[in-house]
């Protein structure tokens, strides 16, 4: 989720903020977990628009990141009409597989 530490929606008009959030939350919750990017078995990851421009960027900036290991695996790309949030432009949807 773009959500700040405060649970504040971050970037409520920008894909671009709202893809940063979600990376850095990620790393987050992957490293709380003692789990890395390359961890991940599964991605869905959720764009606010039907712009094929849009998704192909978000799947570039996303890619790309800190957190771009995770979408070598099976991933899914979805353009949507509403998320749950008023603003949310992103979300991002990851299954991992802790290590031993």
């Amino acid at each position: 989720m773009p959500l700040d530490q405060e649970g504040g929606l971050v970037g409520p008009d920008s894909v671009d903020a709202q893809l940063d959030q979600i990376v850095a939350n990620a790393l987050t919750a992957l490293a709380a977990v003692g789990a890395r990017p390359e961890h991940v078995v599964r991605s869905v990851i959720y764009v606010r628009s039907d712009d094929r421009d849009v998704l192909g960027a978000a799947w570039a900036r996303l890619t790309a990141s800190a957190l771009g290991p995770a979408f070598t695996s099976a991933s899914t790309l979805l353009g949507v009409a509403q998320l749950g949030f008023s603003g949310q432009l992103a979300e991002v949807d990851l299954t991992v597989a802790l290590p031993d």
